[in-house]
């Protein structure tokens, strides 16, 4: 007979993110054919799986020029446990220099399993369960606060405006937990066309959120998957380029330029940490940690993209304008179909024009709930994502998170046409009934904290 488990038991308790996710994940699988606007995987364009033994060719040669080492020694060593650093750290080094002119040594730069596990390893590093708060936008990637929640870290939310998060809004939140006996340890944050909201931190809030951090002695975790689908050319620096004090820590990721599935990602890290009356780099740390969490990065993964690197110079920049151009004509079409969607209505509604990325919020005047997005699936035949699922306030219920990366371009047209049915319905609805909170089962946003 199976071992049954008391919940009590488990380490992480029925959250309601867990909850959110599990829901959105099901009504996806029960309903197949409906238009989806709520995946935010990248477009089939980008993989080009036909290349990738190309690719791995490509990295072995290089690699068997700076080891002066036979192919064969080099297919041994790629099929073997690795260096738990990585092996194509200094091409990453060098792309950072091409595409964002940062200059880093290949070891101060750890290549992980994706950015969660990036994310995952910033956790185990620098954070004391019970004693250190992570501190992240509102609304915030939902990776980051569920598995600071698996880890018994406490998390703050950060209210933000179309600039990013107000410094304001980070003094309280500092204040309030000094005041509660613990230490507000470091700030998430997404700069560049911000998962949910496609949000971009302007160059005054970006200056504005190192020095604040800096004087309180926070560091930043800089997380920048979609930094290279800038539709406006807007090319702000990143948080980390822009840092002289070392307080970034910046989350790299080739799961958008290439695809998630080789699930190599980074992370670039100067700071140091005090021992005694010297120091060491912090990226030794952490490194330490990721040999007890996945020993090391698997090689072939990294050969793969060590050749994408090496075919395109180590610059991503120009191999991505196709792809960028990409999702520019699908955003475009999505914000031109709720144009010609909404035109005659007078109804409250809005929507931002995301400057990049993957995501646009829209907002209706009125709330919504889990039956609502499991009717709008079953009967209208679209799926999308409310923003509650990423906050903790109550703010965003009456927002959904559109993401146009993984729709097809052909479907966007009828996808808006179905969810503005959908809508105009919701709302004619709600204006005739007043709306009364179900405590157990209407709102995804979840509870304060």
């Amino acid at each position: 007979m199976p071992l049954t488990v008391e919940s009590s038991q488990l380490a992480y308790q029925d959250h309601a993110d867990l909850n959110a996710m599990r829901f959105l994940n099901e009504v996806i699988e029960r309903y197949p054919n409906a238009i989806s606007f709520a995946s935010g995987r990248p477009s089939k364009i980008n993989a080009q799986p036909e290349k990738w033994s190309h690719y791995i060719a490509l990295f072995s040669h290089y690699l068997a020029d700076a080891r002066h080492q036979s192919l064969p020694q080099v297919a041994a060593l790629l099929g073997q446990y690795g260096d738990t650093r990585g092996i194509i750290n200094a091409l990453i080094a060098k792309q950072l220099l091409e595409d964002e002119a940062i200059t880093l040594a290949p070891e101060e730069i750890l290549i992980t399993n994706g950015a969660q596990e990036g994310m995952v390893i910033c956790l185990d590093t620098l954070f004391s369960p019970g004693h250190d708060v992570l501190l992240v936008t509102d609304p915030a990637y939902i990776g980051i606060t569920g598995a600071a929640r698996i880890k018994g870290i406490d998390v703050a939310y950060v209210e933000c405006d179309s600039e990013g998060p107000l410094i304001s809004a980070l003094e309280y939140q500092v204040a309030r937990i000094a005041a509660d006996g613990k230490r507000a340890r470091a700030v998430y944050t997404i700069p560049d066309f911000s998962n949910p909201c496609g949000t971009t931190l302007s160059l005054a809030r970006r200056q504005a959120l190192l020095t604040f951090c800096c004087a309180q002695g926070l560091l930043v975790l800089e997380d920048s998957p979609y930094r290279l689908f800038d539709y406006a050319d807007l090319q702000l620096p990143t948080l980390f380029a822009l840092d002289r004090e070392a307080v970034v820590i910046h989350i790299g990721t080739f799961a958008k330029t290439l695809c998630p599935g080789v699930r190599i990602g980074y992370l670039a890290c100067r700071t140091r940490v005090r021992q005694g009356d010297g120091s060491h780099p912090l990226i030794d740390e952490m490194t330490r940690v990721k040999s007890f969490i996945s020993v090391n990065t698997g090689q072939i993964a990294q050969a793969i993209v060590g050749g994408f690197l090496l075919e395109n110079g180590c610059s991503l920049k120009s191999v991505m304008l196709e792809v960028r151009n990409h999702y520019r004509e699908k955003r475009d079409r999505l914000v031109e179909g709720l144009t010609n969607c909404f035109s005659d209505s007078n109804t409250g509604l809005s929507w931002n024009v995301p400057q990049g990325g993957f995501f646009l919020n829209l907002t209706v005047p009125c709330e919504i709930t889990r039956q609502d997005i499991e009717r709008c699936a079953e009967e209208f035949g679209v799926i999308v994502v409310p923003t509650a699922m990423f906050s903790n306030s109550n703010r965003y219920d009456n927002v959904l998170r559109l993401s146009f990366s993984y729709v097809e371009l052909e479907q966007i047209d009828a996808g808006v046409h179905r969810l503005s049915r959908f809508i105009k319905e919701l709302i004619n609805t709600a204006q005739q009934t007043p709306f009364h909170r179900d405590n157990e089962d209407a709102s995804f946003a979840r509870a304060k904290e």
